[in-house]
Order: C-alpha cells, then structure tokens, then sequence
C-alpha cells in the first residue's frame, strides 16, 4: 500500500480557493465562459485525486503545533470516494453551469462561491485533523448560505438561506463540542490530548479504548448524540429535514451539486468516518431509527409535492436516511449499503436535478400538474430520466436496486439477529420503499401521458445542459449493467474493489464486496418484489394518497416547519430583542457585540483558571510616563469635548502618544505606520464632520452611564487580555532564534523555510521570519499614501468631498 503525496493533497486543497480568488478577474476576462474555467479546476482536481487511488495514510502540517493542531490529511477508501464525487459531479456542474446560467445574474459571484464550496467539501473529505474538519464543516455552510441566496432580492430566497444557515451552523456547534470532548478524553487514552481523528496514533486506531473510556466518562451517549445532531443538520435528517426543500429556491445548478450529490454527503460521510471509532448497540439503535424514519417520512413528503424540485428536495432527504440507516447496522451488508448508495445517489439524483433544470429552463414550469408528454421535445432527457428515476425507484437492473438490496439484507439480518421491536426495521425499510417508487414513477409522468394543450413549444437544451445528465445517467447505467455481469459471473472489479475500500475504512474487516441480480428467492429479494407489487397496485391512486400525506403535514404539531417559524417570528418579534438588539442604530449593534466579545473572554479566562501576572516587576522610564500621562489626559478630554471637530481632535492626540511611545520603545516602523493611519484617519474624519452639526447636543443620564459601564467593560477586558498575553517570559530571547537560523546552512532540511539564508539579520528578519506582518505594514502605508493623493487630486479638481 503506497503512502499519500503531501504535495498532491495540499494542490487539490489549494487549488479551488485559488482559482475562486482568481474567478472575478477570470470573468472579467472571458465572461460566461468562466464556467469552463471551473470544469477544468475541477477536472484537474479530479485527476490528481486519482493519483492518490491506491494509497493510504495520513500526512500531516503543523499548523498550531503547541496545542497539537495540524492540517493532517488522510486518504483511504471514504475520503477518496467523497473526493472523487465532489470533484467529477463538479466537472459536470460547472459545465452544465455554462448554459444555465446565461440570462443569470451575479455570475461572477456564483463561479467564485462554487469553488469556495468545492474546495471545503474536499477539505471535509480529506481532513484528519477535528479542528481543520469543523473549519471546512463550517465553510461549506458559510459558502452555501451565499449560493441558496443567489436571487438576493428574493424574498423565498433570502428565507431559505436564512433557515440553511441557522439550522447548519447549529448543527456544527453541537459537533465542535463532540470534538473537543474527544479531545479531552484521548488525554486519558493516548497520555496526551489529540485533534487527530484518523491515521497512526489517531482517535481511530484507539477505538476500544476511546469508547471504554468514553463509558467510564459517562460521555459516550452525549458524544454519540452531539455528533447526530450536527450530521442530521448537514445531511437534512427528520426533525432537522425543512432546510432542504426551501435550499431549491436556488439555481439548479446549486441544487444538483450541493443538494444532492455533495454537501448533504458530509453528514452521511461524517458517520461513515465515526462508524469504527463509535459503532455500539447503541449507535446502532440512533442511527438505523433515524435513517429509516428520515428515509420514509422524506419519501412521503415527496408524493405530495407538485413541484418537481421540491420532490427531488424531499427525495434527497429521504435516500440521505437510507445511507445513514446503512451505516446505522453494525452488520457488514450495512457498511457496503452506505458506501455503495453514495455513490449510486449521487449519479442518479444529480443527473435527475440537472433533469429538473433542463425542464424547468425549455419548457417554462416546474410543476408537475402542468407538464408532460415532454418525450416528444425532449427525446434524450426523457432517456436520461428513465435510467436515473428508476434507479431512485430501486428497479431492477437500475443502479440504486443493488444499494437497496443491501439496505433490505442489512435491515433483515439486524431484526433476525436481535428479534423483538427490531423487525420493525425491515418493516419501515419496505414501507418507505414503496413511497419511494411511487414519487419515482410520478417524476416520469413528465415526459409521458398526455400534454397539456397550454404547453408551449420546447425548446432542445443547449448541448453544454445536456452532455453532464446524459454522462451522469451513462455512469448510472453502466453500474446496473454491472449487476448483470455479477449475476453471469463477469464481475465488475475495478467499481467493487473500490467499495470494499469504502467498506473498510468504515469499520469492516476483510470485505468481499460483490452485487448481482437475485437468481433465488432470498429475504431481501421478496422485500423487493413487496416494494414493487404494492407501488405498482397503489400507483393509480397516488393523487389521494398524496391528499391524506399533504393533510397530515398541514398539522399543525407534525410540522417541523411549525416550530422553526414560531421560534424565529418570536425572536423577531419579541420586545426585548426589537427594542434592545435590533434597534438599527450601528452604536446598539456595537456596543451589543462589544459586550458578547468582552464576556467571551473573561469567561474563558475564568474557566481556564488564568492567574495574573504580579505588576511589582514593571519600571517605566520618565518619558514613558509623561507619554501615557499624556494619553491618559487625552483620552479624559475626549469626554468632555463641546463639539465634533474638538473631539476629533483630541482623539488624535492619544493616537500620536502611542506612535511616540512606539518610538520610545524601539519600534520606528510601528511609529511610522501609526503616524501616517492617524493622520489620514484625522483628516478623513474632519472632511466627514464638515457635513454635521458642530455640536453634540444633549445626552440622557442614563445613556452616559451605558456608554460608560460599556467603554470600562470593553477597556479592562483589553487591560487583562495584554497582561495574559504578555506574561509569559521565554527561557531564551527570541533575537537567538533569528541569529541561529538567520543565517546560510550548510544543508537545508525539509523545508527552505526552516533557514532565513541571508547575512544582513535585519533583513532577515524583515523579509523572511516577518514576511507577512511587513508586507502588511507595507500594504496600510501605500494605501494611505493612495488615499491622500486621490484626496489632494480631488481637491486640485475642485471637487467637493
């Protein structure tokens, strides 16, 4: 087994926010075409995620090396799979993109977000590291807040990136604290506390002992439960379901790439990763119940949806249960349901959302009430959506039958094994499967039966809208030939291998994955012909069943929605939030983020124990004490000054005390740079009180009190964060670690950077050790100098300000 290439990991990481901090310029270059420009990152990712088939391990960079915190990354069977999912649909996402999106608007901000999100779902593929896994967790969040709400001036747009936001980054912090318990407990387990998740000396080749540890904790169903919740936000798991249907209010695009083949996998692969570290009876007993109850009520939901997005939404939620349902059974037949159905999904719920687009761009409607007999315009999507809707239906030999199969095998031997309430989960599994084929079918009335005389001619998609569907629909199909070939004995090797790969990085030992067409009447083969035989017989009578489905979930008390609105109108409408928080003055809102920081801190000093320094030691020389005496009288006169102008002013006197007390204390560029900020800031804000009132006015009593309890607040929470920060005193000056590595070696080690390979230390220091925090001084002082020459031209203008 070959090790993974650092190299190649950190360009596939890299790669995508590169190209989106390019994307704008790109854009500006080429316009539309800036599509293809993403294919091709996102093929090239692709192909150097392919060098890494074969390999295993994990390689890792010191990022925060004092509190154990690296960018390690690890390529195994999972990793790899999610890898190539996100990054072969997105080759296929931004090419579909480039027809899409032509009439769009914000395609500039759409191209550059898409790679954001593609680079933190790779990210959430290969990250080893619970730290560097919640930071691109969090940023697939942040990056799909902004694609939900693309149509920004929507209001159902702005509503459903709201709902995505709030529940999925709820969902992260309910993780975070999962991870940082972990984190204590491995103190316990390895004799000091690790980030590291997977790989040698990780969280996961400690499993036994982590989880008896963890029970001895009384930590392990909290853990457990943590984790749930924060995988059921992302992967739209039942009660945590509602963000998913409104998230279509998105581009199509969008909704095929975040929406059904990629972010929501992040839950789903998140319990795939945490299978062999946490698996138990009663992991067991959480994830297969909400796997299956997510996958039926999703399917359900789904019958009574008109809108062919919405269906897909609801039909996503409900095959995201079935995967999590699989990696819910402790039993082999439970791993490979999950591995085999991410993939399966993947392929056929993509290809029938681009589908949905196509649709929806030619013919001018999404509702299936007002569509139809679209096979005659539309001869190559209607194939495309047969071989991808009867996968989702799970028919035989479509793709999705054989993940199914493993879900009914895995679901039967669970209940044959422990009996009792647990033959309701072969029972639940057949029941939503019938749903399953039920909305399957449906979705294919679009393009048969009857059209509807109002239909306006269709128009043929153009062929960047129809070559992705059709190569996702090809793939689909070429997996179900598969199973053909298993049945005849012609296996497909390369597909099943990799799964067994998938398969044991989920906690299976010495897999022998294999799928086929059923040749005898087994257990799972008859659930089968049950899912089918009641979908065909109840299929004529799907519009009342969707009736009674669409009554229940008008209910009132079983609506998931119910609650959310009433708890968000609530803080909207609350008295104390209103008139307290969101009072639309920017002071209200400063002061109120001044005191959450503020409280952060000291409560986190407190709860760390944090002693403070003793003072006794501090000697200031004279002219420092007349320069903050100084500052301090400033800093009093402030409060006191009659008008604008005279409170601007003296500000600025404490602002030129500090560039003098730099230079006191040998630090002339912090000085300059201070001087010049201050000055420009001084003039740029008597330049803005030209056009005020000169005077203050009158104060409230009780407003000058809040102002000054506020200001003390935020003051002495500064005070203490430079006495904690400062008082540590290293064993030896930092000027011996700038003369040591300052200068040429004789032999570099693994990295250039270790040694500054200079002779002037100054330089040294300024170009190399503190590279970035001089480009940074470099960079305020060029933009002040712009800023006043702008200002002096404008003035030479006779321009007003």
């Amino acid at each position: 087994m070959q090790s993974p290439s650092q190299s190649v990991l950190l360009v596939v990481l890299a790669l995508p926010f590169l190209a989106a901090a390019v994307a704008p310029l790109v854009y500006r270059l080429v316009g539309e075409r800036v599509a293809y420009f993403g294919a091709a990152v996102a093929a090239l990712a692709f192909g150097l995620i392919g060098t890494q088939y074969g390999a295993e391990g994990v390689v890792s960079i010191p990022w925060i090396p004092s509190l154990d915190v690296s960018l390690a990354l690890y390529v195994d069977g999972l990793s790899l799979l999610l890898g190539f999912v996100v990054s072969g649909i997105g080759i296929l996402i931004f090419t579909y993109s480039g027809g899409y999106m032509h009439d769009e608007p914000g395609k500039a901000k759409f191209y550059t977000t898409l790679l954001v999100f593609m680079g933190a779902m790779l990210g959430v593929a290969f990250a080893a590291d619970l730290l560097a896994l919640f930071v691109f967790w969090e940023l697939t969040s942040v990056s799909s807040f902004i694609l939900i709400g693309h149509y920004q001036d929507d209001p159902d747009s702005q509503y459903a990136a709201r709902k995505a936001m709030i529940i999925t980054v709820a969902g992260g912090l309910f993780l975070l604290i999962a991870f940082l318990l972990l984190h204590t407990v491995s103190a316990d387990v390895m004799g000091t506390a690790t980030f590291r998740l997977a790989g040698e000396g990780s969280m996961i080749e400690n499993a036994g002992a982590m989880r008896e540890r963890l029970r001895s904790a009384g930590l392990f169903v909290p853990v457990l439960a943590l984790l749930a919740v924060g995988a059921a936000a992302k992967s739209a798991q039942v009660p945590l379901h509602i963000w998913l249907p409104n998230a279509m209010e998105a581009p199509t695009p969008v909704s095929a790439f975040l929406h059904s083949a990629t972010m929501v996998k992040a839950g789903v692969y998140l319990i795939g990763r945490f299978r062999p570290l946490l698996g138990s009876t009663e992991w067991e007993l959480l994830f297969a119940g909400l796997g299956l109850l997510t996958m039926t009520v999703g399917a359900m939901l789904a019958i009574k949806a008109d809108d062919i997005k919405e269906l897909l939404a609801y039909s996503t939620a409900s095959h995201l249960g079935l995967i999590v349902a699989g990696f819910g059974i402790q039993y082999k037949y439970g791993a490979e349901t999950g591995a085999f159905h991410i993939l399966n999904h993947a392929l056929f719920k993509a290809a029938l959302f681009l589908v949905a687009g196509i649709v929806a761009h030619e013919a001018g409607s999404r509702l299936l009430s007002e569509l139809g007999g679209l096979w005659r315009d539309l001869p190559i999507t209607a194939a495309v959506a047969v071989v991808a809707a009867l996968g989702m239906a799970g028919l035989p030999p479509f793709n999705g039958f054989y993940s199914k199969e493993l879900l009914f095998e895995a679901t039967f031997h669970a209940a044959e094994h422990a009996g009792g309430l647990w033959w309701l989960l072969p029972v639940v599994a057949v029941f939503g499967s019938i749903f399953t084929f039920l909305y399957s079918i449906k979705f294919l009335s679009l393009f048969f039966g009857d059209r509807p005389d109002a239909l306006e001619h269709v128009h043929s998609p153009p062929l960047p809208m129809l070559a992705p569907p059709v190569i996702l629909a090809t793939l689909a199909g070429v997996i179900g030939l598969g199973g053909i070939g298993g049945t005849l004995g012609m296996h497909f090797d390369p597909l099943e291998d990799f799964v067994e790969r998938v398969i044991v990085a989920a906690g299976v030992e010495d897999p022998h994955f294999g799928y086929y067409l059923p040749t005898s009447l087994t257990p799972a083969a008859g659930m089968s012909a049950v899912t089918i035989g009641v979908g065909v017989v109840a299929y004529p009578y799907y519009d009342r069943l969707a009736a009674v489905v669409d009554r229940l979930a008008s209910i009132k008390p079983l609506s998931p929605n119910w609650y959310y609105d009433g708890l968000v109108g609530w803080l909207d409408q609350t008295t104390v939030v209103t008139e307290r928080i969101h009072t639309g003055r920017i002071r209200t809102y400063a002061s109120w983020l001044m005191l959450g920081v503020a409280a952060l801190a000291v409560g986190g000093y407190v709860a760390a124990g944090i002693v403070l320094p003793a003072l006794s030691s501090i000697t200031l020389a004279a002219p420092i004490v007349i320069v903050l005496g100084v500052a301090v009288v400033a800093a009093l006169a402030v409060t006191i000054a009659p008008s604008h102008v005279a409170g601007v002013l003296t500000l600025s006197i404490l602002g030129f005390m500090v560039a003098i007390f730099y230079i006191l204390a040998n630090a002339p560029d912090l000085a300059l740079t201070q001087l010049v900020i201050e000055t420009l800031v001084l003039v740029l804000f008597l330049l803005v009180l030209n056009k005020l009132p000169a005077f203050y006015g009158d104060l409230k009593r009780r407003q000058i009190v809040t102002d000054t309890i506020i200001s003390g607040v935020v003051g002495v929470t500064v005070f203490l964060t430079v006495l904690v920060s400062t008082a540590a005193t290293p064993g030896k000056p930092i000027y011996t670690y700038f003369l040591e590595r300052g200068g040429v070696p004789t032999e570099h080690g693994q990295w250039l950077l270790e040694w500054g390979g200079g002779s002037n230390i100054v330089n040294v220091i300024l170009v190399d050790f503190r590279a970035f925090d001089t480009m940074g001084e470099i960079s305020v002082v060029a933009m002040a100098a712009l800023s006043i020459i702008t200002m002096i031209a404008m003035r030479q203008r006779g321009e007003t300000q």
